[in-house]
């Protein structure tokens, strides 16, 4: 993990400081912006590993800067904190393309465990959650995805994906027919299994069936595995 690159915007100084000294340990270089309009003009001109971004700022809120970040940069994982208890804000981010969520007050133990898993998953392509054909692209009713450019098209007219969407419906369609766990797609896709954010999954799966199906009561892509979880229709 070291020399990794990682970006705070954040505007509390004692949550900065926190977060830089557990950083500093992992080995990482560490800049911090406690303004949104910096965080942003920051996020565009470096190249960051890790970008740790709060949801209440000044200059421009923290979902503001997620979505712009995310008209030009899809790949750059973000980590979003908030003090927030509402469901709507955390959906609300995932929506835009945030990767992670953290609600404050949260546990540094946990903030190291989800950020070694991002360094994780970028580090090692061998990982179970990157299984893809060797081709360079999947085909499937209209829905084809190519894994190069990582860019989905359905019928010929591209589909915006945030990078968790992207690798959660590559994995499905990598291999069609095959149930998965929510539990198994959190540890597969997102590389962690913490008990209780199997909710992130559905919030994912609801967000790429109203991108990709055309009635999401009856999806064609994404089917449910009723007591178990979900799968790619092998049959397309």
């Amino acid at each position: 993990m070291d020399n990794k690159s990682v970006l705070i915007i954040e505007d509390d100084p004692n949550i900065v400081e926190l977060l830089k000294i557990h950083l500093h340990d992992l080995g990482c270089k560490v800049s911090a912006e406690s303004d949104g309009l910096k965080g942003l003009s920051a996020a565009k001109e470096g190249r960051f590993h890790l970008i740790i971004l709060d949801i209440t700022l000044p200059g421009l809120n923290g979902l503001e800067v997620c979505r712009k970040l995310r008209q030009t940069d899809r790949q750059t994982p973000i980590i979003m904190l908030t003090a927030r208890s509402e469901e709507i804000d955390k959906v609300m981010g995932l929506e835009i393309g945030a990767d992670d969520y953290l609600t404050k007050p949260f546990s540094i133990r946990e903030f190291i465990a989800r950020v070694k898993v991002v360094f994780r998953r970028t580090e090692d392509l061998s990982q179970e959650s990157a299984h893809v054909p060797a081709a360079a692209a999947i085909n499937c009713g209209g829905l084809e995805i190519d894994l190069d450019k990582r860019k989905v098209t359905l019928n010929n007219n591209r589909i915006d994906l945030s990078p968790k969407e992207f690798d959660l419906i590559t994995l499905l369609a990598s291999n069609a027919g095959k149930s998965y766990s929510r539990k198994q797609l959190l540890n597969l896709v997102w590389g962690y299994d913490f008990e209780g954010y199997e909710h992130t999954v559905n919030s994912h799966i609801n967000r790429l069936r109203a991108k990709i199906e055309e009635d999401i009561s009856n999806p064609r892509f994404i089917l449910t595995t009723w007591g178990v979880g979900y799968r790619f229709n092998e049959e397309l």
